[in-house]
């Protein structure tokens, strides 16, 4: 091979390297016309075309110049090879409910969606406006609980009301309902030395109970006598018997023997 052939050769051999070379970085980074499109961007009142290969709207918008808050928010539509993002900006609204009243940043379209947005269940609350209503700057939303709540609520009020009986202290809730045959004693009857069956020095509020139908350690409330606290036992106490703590003679015996109804208290 003469030297003018060798030099051609080498020459082909670079352009083809070259060739070569160039697809490989074409391919690489995807930078080919096919890739570049057209994005128009909508914000703040202005509107701005850019050409760009990127295809996330956050880069799009940042290499544009366009600096989004934290509540801000974009839209997206495409056509062929052609993008619009439309920039929402957040707006002051403000929220009252129960009493309280609340201002926020948000860039949803409707009351509905801004109160979903900040946590409230549509189910359970009426809006003023309506939940369909535009969301604009310094916009007044006024919520109550919806008629369906407040019905779920008043059942359960009624529902804990009737597990609870109302004593010295308030309403106190109970567990069960006991009518008992009943009976009063002194601190210083069966030994003498005041003490119960479970250590506790016997007094006023404190009844003797048969611990297989009271566990001792029971709390309890008796219409006309008040709160106490099953501590104590006795030979003649079983089944369904109490005996109850007095003061005083006179009290003991002004008491006498009668029915009462014992509430077992939680």
């Amino acid at each position: 091979m003469s030297r003018k052939e060798i030099l051609d050769s080498k020459k082909i051999k670079k352009i083809v390297l070259c060739f070569l070379l160039t697809a490989t970085m074409v391919l690489s980074t995807g930078f080919t016309q096919n890739n570049i499109h057209t994005v128009t961007i909508a914000v703040d009142g202005k509107i701005m075309e850019t050409r760009t290969t990127h295809t996330s709207p956050d880069v799009i918008l940042a290499r544009a110049g366009v600096k989004l808050d934290s509540k801000d928010d974009y839209t997206l539509k495409k056509i062929d090879d052609h993008t619009e993002i439309t920039v929402v900006r957040a707006v002051p609204v403000t929220i009252a409910y129960e009493g309280q009243q609340k201002t926020i940043m948000t860039s949803k379209p409707t009351v509905g969606d801004a109160l979903v947005e900040e946590g409230y269940r549509l189910d359970d609350i009426e809006a003023h406006p309506g939940l369909d209503t535009k969301i604009h700057e310094n916009l007044h939303i006024s919520i109550e609980k919806s008629a369906a709540r407040k019905a779920e609520e008043a059942a359960r009020q009624r529902e804990e009301q009737a597990d609870a009986v109302e004593t010295s202290r308030g309403a106190q809730r109970y567990s069960s309902v006991l009518t008992m045959e009943a009976t009063a004693y002194l601190p210083t009857d069966g030994g003498g030395d005041g003490i119960t069956a479970t250590g506790l020095m016997a007094g006023y509020g404190i009844a003797a109970v048969d611990p297989d139908v009271i566990p001792l350690g029971t709390r309890l409330y008796i219409p006309g006598y008040g709160e106490a606290i099953a501590a104590d036992t006795g030979g003649a106490i079983y089944g369904d018997r109490i005996d109850l703590c007095m003061e005083s003679y006179g009290e003991a015996m002004a008491f006498g023997r009668r029915d009462v109804t014992v509430y077992v208290l939680n």
